[in-house]
This record gives structure tokens, sequence and C-alpha cells, in this order.
């Protein structure tokens, strides 16, 4: 039976689906078709994420087959409009949770009067000595496992390193994604890693970041523009930039039986819910690229949502 990963690269049309290959994941199989369900265990509560990835025939039954195994409490998170569909025709309840974003690269340029305080910040980093290089999986990363520490003390002793929904830098699946450093005088002060996206809009996923808390502004920025121009050199087509939960909420992308209780608590979190969740911070990073797609995303409870349950996805993630 192909892996999990070949399976993603010939299935998957969610373009954070190689998050699914994350360290602590679980996989569940039919061995009537190719296809894979990847989830973890919050108490009582099996989250999916991104939906049954298998051939499009196959995905009906492959959700049938999971939700027998795993019973009545399971949530998908991070559904693309397709599988939102699927799972409401299911019986599930389904709701917008978010949305992600993504530039087309045949289109990236950084040229134009909108781009001017972007360019300036990356300007600033590289007058402070910024030089950018892209690091080999297996070249020394020790310096990076310093930067991490470093960057999570300076979050504050309640705060954990978010998982689940996020990328990681370190494990066996290292070779697939692409890392980029930032260093000044010889010293890392901020990285980037970007993995690899399948399907309709092909390409990478930012889908980790770094950086040092003294580091000058427009690292980040610096670093990002010099991946997208070597991806743009590379031919790749699109830059992904990932799932914000609470963002790009709209009514237009709702479906006909989402839950109003369900809307009212999203947008609630999406005003004030900036000390469980960045997504403020978050979304304006990502709009400074200007995304020519912004994709809702979804979340669905096989049956009546609970708050109990968003609880312990936002626990399965370390957010709380």
């Amino acid at each position: 039976m192909p892996s999990v990963l070949d399976t993603l690269a010939e299935h998957s049309d969610n373009p954070s689906s190689f998050l699914a290959l994350n360290s602590g994941n679980e996989y569940f199989r039919d061995d009537r078709f190719d296809g894979a369900c990847a989830y973890r265990r919050s108490g009582r509560y099996v989250f999916q994420f991104g939906g049954p990835f298998t051939a499009p025939e196959h995905r009906a039954r492959l959700l049938d087959s999971f939700v027998k195994e795993t019973g009545p409490r399971l949530v998908a998170v991070q559904l693309q409009r397709a599988d939102a569909e699927l799972y409401a025709a299911h019986g599930f309840t389904v709701n917008q949770i978010g949305a992600s974003y993504a530039v087309d690269l045949s289109r990236f340029t950084l040229r134009g009067s909108r781009f001017v305080r972007l360019r300036n910040k990356i300007s600033r980093a590289r007058r402070a000595g910024l030089e950018v290089a892209e690091v080999q999986h297996d070249d020394d990363c020790s310096e990076l496992d310093r930067l991490d520490d470093t960057w999570l003390r300076d979050k504050g002793r309640h705060v954990k390193e978010l998982r689940f929904l996020v990328g990681q830098r370190t494990g066996p699946l290292q070779r697939h994604r692409r890392l980029f450093v930032g260093r000044i005088d010889g010293t890392a002060v901020g990285y980037i890693t970007y993995s690899p996206v399948y399907g309709s809009r092909p390409g990478w996923l930012h889908d980790l970041s770094r950086r040092l808390p003294d580091a000058p502004p427009g690292v980040m920025e610096a670093l990002n523009a010099t991946a997208m121009e070597r991806f743009v050199a590379d031919g790749a087509d699109w830059l992904h930039f990932g799932f914000t939960p609470f963002t790009g909420l709209d009514d237009q992308h709702e479906l006909p039986d989402a839950s109003r209780t369900f809307t009212r608590f999203a947008r609630l979190l999406a005003d004030r819910g900036q000390a469980i969740y960045p997504a403020a911070s978050q979304l304006e990073y990502k709009e400074k690229w200007a995304p020519h797609a912004v994709l809702p995303e979804y979340i669905a409870f096989l049956g009546r949502p609970r708050i109990g349950a968003v609880w312990r996805l936002l626990r399965a993630t370390n957010a709380v």
C-alpha cells in the first residue's frame, strides 16, 4: 500500500495537507482502496485533519469507514469547501472557522506603491547585515534549536509551542521541506520552513517561522521574499501562507445548515480572541503579500457543535 506521503501527493487538494504527516498524528486506512485519514486524540474527542485523502470516487466511503471506527465524538478541521459539502451530506454540522491565503507566483512582484513599506522593511534588514541562505535537511541545525529556545522563552513561561495545525522543523520528512535561515554576523536570527503543496494550486506552504526577539525589523519579510524569488526561479506556481483561524469569516461561505450558534461563537473569537490565538498578527503578515486567493476553511462536528470540543481542539494545538 502506498505511503501516506504518496497518497497526499496523488490525491490531496488541501494546501496544508503535508501537515497531516506531523509527528504525533495517527492514520486510519481502509484496505479496499488507497487512502488515509489523519487524526489525533484529545480527551474524549478525535480530531481529523484535512478530510479523507483518497481518490474522489472513494472519499465518501472512506469517510463512512472512519466514522464507524471513531464514533460520535469526531471533529474534522481544516476542511476545504469540497470537504465541507461532503461532511454536511454525511450528517455533520459544518461551519467556516477561518481562511487560508495564497500568492500566485506567476504574478508575484514587489514593485509598485502598495509594497513600499514592505520593500523598506526588507531593505532595513539587509542594511543591518542580514544574509539569507537555504539550508539542507542534513546540515547541522543546532543553532536553530537554540533560536527556538530563545523564541519560546521570550513568549513567557505560560506559552507553549503550537502543534498539530502548524509545521515542524524536525523529523524524518524534513528532506521534503525547504528551510531558509537569516544570519547577521554569522548568527542565526530567524528562519522559515516551507512544505510541499499538491493539487490544483501546487507549490509551497509557509508553515513555520521563528525569529530572535531582538532581530531587526524586516528579517522575516526578507527571508520570505528571498524564498519567493527562489521558488519563482524553480518554476513553482503558488506560495501558500496557510490557515488562520477566525479570519475571513463571511456569511456567503457558510453552508445552508451551518450552526448559527457556532457562527456567533467564531465571530466572538475573531473579535476578542487574540489572547487565545494570535490571528490578527498572523493575518497582518499574510496580507502584506497581497494574496491572490483567500480560501475558506471549515470545521465539522458529527452531530451538533460542542464548545467542549473546541476547547479540546485548542488543547490539542497547545494554544491553551
